[in-house]
């Protein structure tokens, strides 16, 4: 679906995403105007009721990501992340005074959430959480943790005793026990990515969110609809620079099938879909010509943006499925 179906505050958000996309893409960090603007237009709060403030969409969460995506990548890519924390504050399993301290300013953005989720990653755990008088303490790693200076608090996911998934609350700061180091990226840059080292960070008891059992099948299952619409988005900034093409039909066929996918079938869709935006990117590229080698150029931005999105948010059913459209024919993938 076009953006032209969204509200024209929304539009008008992705307009100024848009204009200032290059500037962006060399920046080090968001500008707060990008943050600012997507506050004013209720998006903290995309699908919270009308009744706590918010915009309570449902269906059109997708396609306000994509229609974002599609004008600026890093700071859409930050947004979604705070989509966690709007989710845990609205889930009744919360505990009620953590929402009713944290609900009102989490739907307006006055507090802008990121995520650390190391600790729902398959194997041996990366993240730990441990329970003290107290409260928790935090050790090991999170690799890839976006908008570090931005955010003001991150929902963190350690593996806790008795296999337990461990959700938390943590100050979004330089804190004692936390070590941040800047991870530079090719594309989305300006998100202020880093990889967090912790060592005994204690959290308040206050700020545990849940304690569960931890499922590795559902934990590799969550997120992938939403990131899907951030390639939906680069591809569909690559097909309005094409102009009238085949590309348009498989970009809607790309969506109708994130769409449909349930759990089983979504590892599929979401490998075609980012497979499509790196295809129409480097189409875009080759199209426009030697320009498109221009640092700075739209088509050096979305082919970098592209490929960034074929690893983001991968699991290894993605990774398989993409290794198998990209490898030429007859060769085996590796295990």
């Amino acid at each position: 679906m076009s953006g032209s179906g969204l509200p024209a505050t929304i539009q008008d958000v992705a307009a100024r995403f848009l204009a200032d996309a290059a500037a962006v893409d060399a920046a080090e960090t968001i500008p707060e105007e990008h943050l600012r603007r997507l506050a004013d237009a209720g998006l903290y709060g995309i699908f919270a009721p009308a009744g706590v403030g918010g915009l309570g969409m449902d269906a059109e969460v997708t396609q306000v990501i994509e229609e974002l995506a599609s004008a600026c990548l890093p700071s859409t890519f930050v947004w979604l992340q705070h989509l966690r924390l709007l989710g845990a504050m609205l889930d009744p399993g919360t505990p009620a005074a953590l929402r009713e301290a944290l609900l009102p300013a989490v739907v307006s953005g006055q507090v802008r959430g990121g995520v650390a989720l190391a600790g729902l990653l398959p194997g041996p755990p990366r993240l730990t959480a441990r329970p003290v008088d107290g409260g928790w303490l935090l050790d090991g790693e999170a690799p890839w943790v976006s908008g570090w200076g931005i955010v003001d608090l991150l929902v963190v996911v350690g593996r806790g005793p008795g296999e337990t998934a461990v959700t938390l609350l943590m100050d979004a700061r330089e804190q004692r026990g936390l070590a941040a180091a800047r991870q530079r990226l090719a594309a989305a840059d300006a998100s202020a990515t880093v990889e967090l080292r912790l060592d005994g960070v204690f959290v308040p008891g206050g700020r545990l969110v849940s304690q569960a059992p931890y499922d590795p099948v559902a934990a590799q299952s969550q997120g992938l609809r939403g990131n899907g619409s951030l390639a939906l988005g680069v591809g569909r900034r690559c097909c309005a620079l094409i102009g009238p093409s085949p590309l348009d039909a498989e970009l809607d066929a790309c969506r109708a099938g994130l769409d449909a996918a349930d759990t089983a079938a979504m590892p599929a869709a979401r490998a075609r879909a980012s497979e499509f935006a790196a295809r129409a990117a480097h189409y875009l590229a080759v199209r426009r010509g030697s320009r498109s080698a221009l640092a700075g150029d739209d088509a050096d931005r979305l082919a970098r943006e592209a490929s960034f999105l074929l690893v983001f948010g991968s699991r290894p059913a993605i990774k398989d499925e993409l290794l198998g459209r990209f490898a030429p024919p007859g060769v085996r993938n590796p295990a």
